[in-house]
């Protein structure tokens, strides 16, 4: 095929801090034809404003997938880990095959194609600034149907982050099922009941 455009994805992680719930990762392969205004880092975003930039590259994408590692998988191989892992995933579900990947951080999945890590790469590159936005809006999603499964933890609210709030839940409802055994505030409230 001649003049065969090189494709290039983008991808981030979300939920490497929290102490439940799995962390996501996108990637996202942008059309060039279709630049989308005011891409950024998604922690940046309001809400609203992720949502309604999520639907523009949901449609004009030239793909998009997700990939994850569970909460038994981050217990398992540590968080740096999964979060590889999960990304390593989000490529492999891509129905077009990237040439190149841009990965957010330092360090980069076991991927078959060429890639490039970019630390701070959510900021500066509008792939990943994508990716980034589909894969915290998939985890946001996630944790409010475990805040309806787990009701009193705030789940929806803090999305399993260490809140105060996140904390004393945990000291006074205990561990469920979603929290990471290997993170030093759940482990310590497992060791006391031990």
């Amino acid at each position: 095929m001649k003049n065969e455009k090189r494709l290039v994805a983008g991808v981030d992680e979300v939920g490497r801090g929290p102490l439940a719930g799995p962390v996501i990762a996108s990637a996202v392969i942008l059309d060039e034809a279709y630049p989308i205004a005011g891409l950024a880092d998604s922690k940046t975003l309001s809400e609203k404003r992720r949502e309604a930039l999520a639907i523009q590259i949901r449609q004009h994408a030239i793909a998009f997938a997700l990939g994850r590692a569970d909460v038994e998988e981050i217990d398992e191989i540590n968080i740096l880990q999964a979060s590889l892992l999960a990304m390593q995933r989000a490529v492999e579900q891509l129905p077009i095959a990237p040439h190149h990947v841009l990965v957010d951080g330092k360090y980069c999945p076991q991927i078959t194609c060429t890639a490039e890590a970019i630390i701070q790469g959510d900021k500066t590159v509008p792939a990943i600034s994508a990716a980034s936005i589909i894969a915290k809006i998939a985890r946001d999603q996630e944790m409010r149907e475990m805040d309806r499964l787990y009701p009193g933890y705030g789940f929806a609210a803090h999305k399993g982050y260490p809140t105060r709030a996140h904390q004393e839940a945990l000291q006074r409802l205990g561990v469920t099922p979603i929290h990471r055994r290997t993170f030093a505030p759940v482990r310590k409230i497992l060791n006391n009941v031990i």
